[in-house]
């Protein structure tokens, strides 16, 4: 095999590992975005590497980046478990997310352009729709993703990624915390949002997400709440997997 076939497969199977890791990171961080993974759930390496048909070395691999972005806690002897945040840990949180959140919305009115208005008042419309059909994980992942857009139209990727893992880390405490029955976000603080943005009010978008984030924290409790589900169930994979063999067998 010559040099160039070699370099040419080994290139291809790096794409593949980096493929493999993003799809299980992303299958962890949607359970904790959508609530179906909260603090204190137990990751056991065996279970994973069936779910995800991988190697151990893989799940470890991806469990350490989840443990470096305050996703999940790895202990020593006894295996991962989703993080579980006290509460001077979601106080510090929520304090750097309002400070990180402020920038972006900031930035957010000076580039946004019509069509990135329109595109939010997209957004504003399937959170209505799923408000509506009391769809709480599609809830949860839109909320989470409206401020995730606001960020992406602010153009400063640093920040970006810094909102994404404070925005999964709150999703922790939302999981724990929060009481039963309330959305994430409000959906008219959204709208009022992205009118300021619309606007071109800065003062106003960054009093209103502001005012919007300190109302997401004065509604946490200390109330837990966990499931039985098996952690197939809490991934999403299981449900998908028996969806689409009941839709086998309905055809």
């Amino acid at each position: 095999m010559s040099a160039k076939a070699v370099a040419a497969t080994a290139k291809k199977a790096a794409a593949d590992e980096a493929d493999i890791d993003a799809r299980i990171y992303q299958s962890i961080f949607d359970g904790v975005l959508n609530h179906r993974l909260t603090p204190g759930t137990k990751l056991p390496e065996p279970e994973l590497c069936q779910l995800f048909g991988v190697g151990r070395a893989v799940v470890r691999r991806v469990l350490e980046k989840l443990a470096y972005d305050g996703i999940v806690v790895l202990r020593p002897n006894k295996g991962a478990v989703i993080a579980e945040p006290t509460p001077e840990e979601t106080r510090e949180i929520f304090e750097a997310r309002r400070s990180v959140e402020r920038m972006l919305v900031e930035l957010a009115v000076q580039r946004a352009n019509t069509t990135d208005i329109e595109a939010l008042r997209e957004q504003l419309a399937s959170e209505h729709d799923a408000m509506h059909r009391f769809d709480q994980p599609s809830w949860a992942t839109l909320a989470s993703g409206f401020h995730m857009r606001i960020a992406a139209l602010a153009g400063n990727s640093i920040l970006q990624n810094y909102l994404k893992e404070l925005v999964s880390r709150c999703s922790l405490i939302v999981g724990v915390y929060e009481p039963p029955g309330h959305a994430p976000c409000e959906h008219a603080e959204h709208a009022a949002i992205v009118d300021c943005i619309e606007a071109r009010d800065a003062a106003g978008a960054i009093a209103h997400m502001e005012a919007h984030l300190r109302d997401l924290e004065e509604r946490i409790e200390t109330s837990r709440m966990r499931g039985e589900k098996s952690l197939g169930q809490l991934l999403g994979i299981i449900g998908q997997a028996t969806t689409r063999q009941a839709a086998r067998h309905g055809n």
